[in-house]
């Protein structure tokens, strides 16, 4: 268990998320194999993580691999364009006037999630004295995602233009390239029949592209992904339209690279041990209670550091909750080799990715710390790199 035993010790405050930079550098690694069997571009998709002083081992413009990234606002496109560098790509299910002003002096990439809104904007684009690529997100209708919520191709969904309401034409109106994205947290398999449907339906338009955005949802990076299956739809993609494939995941560019280490509060009794933390689960990880998503859980004991198993297969079963008053604010039940103790710390895995841009100041409860761990010099190294305060919470108000 790399750097676990650093983690626990008190160099690092709690709460504290913790980047783990030898992960991101191995996942950059791998993504970047994908690129050169490919010629695939690679992007960080910002909403999922973007830890902006990690961002030198990932950008292309540094000392990493990837591309650039896409963002899903003004200030996640600002963010890449400024400290990531490379292209920077955005899409938003609606844009306004304002933000299509200020993308257009920073960004080369814009898609659009209507016909009608393109046709709106394209002057502004075209005015904009600066090349900037534009496209459409389709929708394929064809629906991959196990989770209603996280499935951009659900029934009704409000992202992508379905193919009955592409006009003929509409790709010699200044359009570029095609995006699509219905995957989350799947592999190349999914994506192989998503691209069968894409080109199925949208031949057509596919016809006319110069580049086109696979989106996310690609675990590339998770342990047993089909990589070789990726690489050959993503070249025939390539081949049959000539096109630029563009690949813009999240989780797979920091799956697995980061820790949020949390300390045991309270140990209370209901009809199991309850375990209160200094953290909270609807505060800095929702994901726990949306998805819903359990996380692994490392732990001290007199024998060494374990792993947290189910309640049922562990000598002592607890429950988990979080600080806020939230009820519902509850990691789950877990089982482990002894009783914890008060004044304990627990590790949260695999908690860079959503955990960190996703988090709330609900109840007034401080965003835990920010620190990396290097072990590039043979030793682990902890880099402590923000911590929050009354501030945070204060100034998000009026």
């Amino acid at each position: 268990m790399a750097h676990e035993q650093l983690l626990l010790s008190q160099q690092v405050p709690s709460p504290c998320f913790v980047a783990d930079m030898d992960k991101l550098r191995a996942n950059a690694a791998l993504l970047d194999e994908v690129q050169k069997r490919t010629g695939a571009k690679i992007l960080l998709a910002l909403k999922c993580f973007a830890c902006w002083k990690t961002f030198h081992v990932l950008s292309r413009a540094k000392q990493g691999p990837l591309w650039g990234t896409c963002a899903s606002s003004v200030d996640e496109a600002r963010l890449g364009h400024e400290d990531f560098g490379g292209e920077v790509h955005a899409f938003a299910a609606a844009w306004t006037e304002d933000e299509i002003r200020e993308l257009a002096t920073f960004a080369d990439s814009l898609v659009f999630n209507s016909v009608r809104q393109w046709r709106q904007f394209r002057p502004i684009v075209e005015q904009a004295g600066r090349h900037i690529e534009c496209g459409l997100r389709i929708n394929p209708e064809h629906s991959e995602g196990a989770v209603p919520m996280y499935d951009p191709c659900s029934a009704g969904s409000r992202l992508g233009i379905r193919r009955r309401h592409m006009p003929d034409g509409i790709m010699s109106e200044g359009l570029s390239g095609l995006h699509f994205h219905t995957l989350c947290e799947q592999d190349a398999d999914a994506f192989a029949r998503t691209a069968d449907a894409v080109e199925a339906n949208f031949a057509p338009f596919l016809e006319h592209c110069s580049w086109i955005n696979v989106g996310g949802g690609h675990h590339i990076t998770r342990e047993g992904y089909k990589l070789d299956l990726l690489c050959s739809r993503l070249n025939a993609l390539k081949e049959r339209w000539n096109a630029q494939i563009y690949v813009e995941p999240g989780e797979a560019v920091a799956l697995n690279a980061g820790y949020l280490v949390a300390t045991v509060l309270d140990i209370t009794e209901a009809d199991m041990p309850l375990v209160q933390l200094d953290i909270s689960a609807a505060c800095h990880t929702p994901d726990v209670l949306e998805m819903p998503y359990r996380p692994d859980i490392v732990y001290e004991t007199s024998k060494g550091l374990q792993k947290a198993v189910t309640a049922e297969e562990g000598a002592w079963a607890c429950r988990i909750g979080g600080k806020s008053c939230l009820a519902g604010d509850s990691f789950g039940e877990y089982g482990f080799a002894e009783p914890l103790s008060v004044g304990q710390r627990l590790i949260f895995q695999d908690m860079a990715i959503y955990s960190t841009v996703k988090t709330t100041t609900f109840n007034g409860l401080r965003l835990p710390s920010l620190g990396l761990v290097d072990g590039i010099s043979g030793k682990d190294v902890f880099t402590l790199m923000h911590v929050f305060g009354y501030d945070d919470f204060r100034c998000r108000l009026a």
